[in-house]
């Protein structure tokens, strides 16, 4: 039997500590070749009941607002940076005091705030270069709300003297060679004002624990501009953490035919893992590479409530498991009850395999959203 189908209801997650180690490893090994510090970038995944065994490997979290910060301050305990598109005034008092570092995305935000914050500041840039071909995941495309670009510096060099690094975030899921891409968009754009920084933030998306990533590409690059302008470099990789070490288990609850069979779940594409549909990608699922043909679908009332279409190694009857791969990332965190659906449980399983409950959800997490 698979080892995720577990003795309880479904839909739930499943969080294997072993895969989990294993991916914290590699990212360790990249630190100690290159002295950089590693940040969980929390958007990606926040089940601080994992987070001791993460701050074992990694140095601190990164936040994108309030809640993530405080998040990462009580529980990671460890360095806690944040960085926003546009802060509120009312919640800098808080960050200041629970931040180390605090990074900016525009100049305007710069002047306004950091006369009064006693952190260090830093500065989203834009390094103006693409590596990938969908808008939605690219901050350097046209009309990009994200990071400075280069002529505005000439008008805010009176602010430099509050900055002491910079923090650029182009990736999304890609290999090294897109990092060195944008390393070197930011350097024609921006090395002019390395000499006088401290530390250069080279944001996430980098798939490091990856089977085919290339790690000694991310590690030439680190200890050149290390060495270059003497600068402690940071990644804040989310998904790399946590890259194939989740699941999601389902139950079959009705299978209809409409041209083709599809196998009705008890969890949804549109409430349990969103980005399969605003990605939008197809996850794996155990068992394909059969001659079974299924359409995967969701609970809810939304026609495109639909996971993917597969070639199972078995038919499919109701109550049978279904079990989703690589649900970890993006998946908690983007979690809705859209439909009123539940929202699944939380488990792990120990590196010995012993499976223990992190977190069990109801009708009252439903409700008390709402009123």
């Amino acid at each position: 039997m698979n080892r995720y189908i577990l003795n309880e209801p479904t839909p739930y997650y499943v969080i294997d500590e072993a895969l989990l180690i294993k991916n914290l490893k590699v990212l360790r090994s990249v630190k100690e070749r290159t002295g950089c510090r590693i940040l969980l970038a929390q958007k990606a995944f926040s089940c601080f009941h994992l987070y001791p065994l993460i701050a074992e490997y990694l140095d601190g979290a990164t936040a994108s607002g309030l809640f993530e910060a405080r998040l990462g301050h009580e529980r990671f305990r460890k360095e806690n940076h944040v960085f926003s598109a546009a802060y509120r005034e009312e919640e800098m008092d808080e960050i200041n005091e629970i931040c180390d570092h605090i990074i900016f995305n525009s100049f305007g935000q710069l002047r306004r705030f950091a006369p009064k914050l006693t952190k260090k500041l830093g500065l989203r840039i834009n390094p103006q270069v693409s590596t990938q071909k969908k808008d939605m995941y690219d901050p350097c495309a046209p009309f990009s709300r994200l990071g400075v670009r280069a002529p505005e510096f000439e008008k805010n060099e009176d602010l430099l003297k509050y900055i002491s690094g910079f923090h650029f975030h182009t990736l999304c899921g890609q290999n090294s060679d897109a990092l060195e891409v944008t390393l070197r968009g930011a350097e024609k754009n921006f090395s002019q004002y390395f000499d006088n920084i401290e530390w250069l933030n080279f944001g996430g998306g980098h798939h490091i624990t990856r089977s085919d990533y290339d790690v000694e590409l991310l590690v030439s690059l680190i200890n050149e501009f290390k060495d270059r302008y003497n600068v402690q470099v940071y990644l804040e990789p989310g998904e790399a953490v946590v890259l194939n070490a989740g699941f999601l288990v389902s139950s079959v609850l009705d299978v209809v035919e409409n041209i083709k069979r599809i196998a009705i779940l008890d969890t949804s594409a549109a409430c349990h893992m969103p980005d399969v549909i605003e990605g939008p990608y197809k996850p794996r699922v155990t068992g394909e590479g059969g001659t079974h043909q299924y359409r995967l679908a969701g609970c809810t009332c939304l026609a495109g409530d639909v996971i993917g279409d597969y070639s199972l190694q078995n038919e499919l009857r109701t109550g049978d498991k279904i079990v989703i791969e690589d649900m970890a990332l993006y998946t908690m965190v983007k979690n809705n009850t859209f439909n009123g659906i539940g929202l699944p449980s939380i488990h792990k399983l120990d590196p010995d395999g012993k499976p223990s409950k992190i977190k069990g959800f109801g009708y009252e997490d439903f409700i008390e959203r709402l009123s």
